[in-house]
This record gives C-alpha cells, sequence and structure tokens, in this order.
C-alpha cells in the first residue's frame, strides 16, 4: 500500500507540469461599458481561465475608480481575459465581445456615458489586428451601419480594486439591480435580436 502511494504521489506530480504545458495560455483585453457586465459573458466560455476587471489605455499611473470614472485619465473600463487558446479562439473572443456591446453608440455605453465608458479591442498582435477589424466590417454589414468601437494598440492594463472583481458573483442583486435599469439587455436584444449572456 505505501509503495502504491507513493507510486500515485510521483505520477501525479509528473503529470500536472505536462498538463500545464498543454495549455496556450494567452490574455485579450475589451472595453465593453461597465467592467462588471463584461465579465460574466466570457466567464461562461469553455476555455476562458480568469476574467479580471480593470483600467487601459490611459496616461494616468495606478488609477482608481474614482479617477476613472471622473474621466480624463483617458482610461476605459476593461475586462481582461485570460484563456487557453487550444480551447477557445481569439475569434470566438471577438464574436462574444461584439454581443455584449452597442458599437454604434461613441458616446459610452448604455447609461454610462463618457469615453471612459467606450468600446474598444485592444490588440496585442498584428493578426489580432486583423482578426478585430475583419470582425468589426461584419459587424458593420450585419448591422448595416457605421461601427465606433475603436481598435487599438494594447496598453498598460491596471486591475481595478478587489471589490469589483467578480462582482456579479459576490453582489449578485445589486449587479441584476444596476444592469436592468442601465438598459443594457435591452438594448442588445435590440441589436443583436436576442439576450446577451448575462
Amino acid at each position: 500500500m505505501r509503495w502504491l502511494a507513493i507510486l500515485l504521489l510521483i505520477t501525479v506530480s509528473v503529470a500536472a507540469p505536462a498538463a500545464d504545458k498543454a495549455k496556450n495560455v494567452r490574455t485579450a483585453v475589451f472595453a465593453g461599458g461597465c467592467f462588471w457586465c463584461m465579465e460574466p459573458p466570457f466567464d461562461r466560455l469553455d476555455g476562458v481561465l480568469a476574467t479580471t476587471s480593470g483600467y487601459s489605455g490611459g496616461h494616468v499611473k495606478n488609477p482608481t475608480y474614482e479617477q476613472v470614472s471622473a474621466g480624463g485619465t483617458g482610461h476605459a473600463e476593461v475586462v481582461q481575459v485570460t484563456y487557453d487558446a487550444n480551447k477557445v479562439s481569439y475569434a470566438k473572443l471577438l464574436d462574444v465581445f461584439w454581443h455584449n456591446v452597442d458599437p454604434l453608440d461613441a458616446g459610452g455605453q448604455f447609461c454610462d456615458r463618457g469615453d471612459q465608458y467606450q468600446s474598444i479591442i485592444f490588440y496585442a498582435t498584428p493578426e489580432e489586428k486583423k482578426l478585430a477589424e475583419a470582425s468589426k466590417k461584419k459587424m458593420a454589414e450585419k448591422l448595416g451601419k457605421k461601427i465606433v468601437t475603436r481598435i487599438r494598440p494594447a496598453a498598460v492594463f491596471y486591475p481595478a480594486e478587489d471589490y469589483h472583481q467578480d462582482f456579479y458573483r459576490k453582489n449578485p442583486v445589486r449587479y441584476k439591480f444596476y444592469r436592468y435599469r442601465c438598459g443594457r439587455d435591452q438594448r442588445l436584444q435590440q441589436l443583436w435580436g436576442r439576450a446577451s449572456a448575462h
């Protein structure tokens, strides 16, 4: 029995690193208005390992929520998606992004107004830029209107304060109330013909 336990321990310790190496871990950053609302649709995807709310695209180092929400920092509220590219493609992430934003709104997203709530795709590689531009063109054709969502090079990502992370799980009642009051799902239904995952 003792030898069997040792053998199992060795097998597990050898197999674990192999499993880690099998993953192709990458990150993607999207701005789609309130970051609370951008975590759930990505969290539901098989292959997404984590989502982190934060700030990116601006000139202020280590910004706070108060600074970003007040405007003037250049930052937008964003979600950083950590995913296994062997299980979910960047193209799929883009599709989920589009169906959870209003790409026709240049003044913010839903009830949240200002540049800090604009929709942006931050690309990290030339390939991601190419995919983002192709998907933007496709969505413009689908909606028959000009898409104002911006496509920008990746910038420094600053994680938001702890109380913002997984807000929809920690505060489900407040989250649902905010989402409904903001008219997010109603507008997404108008745009895409179905309710988004939330």
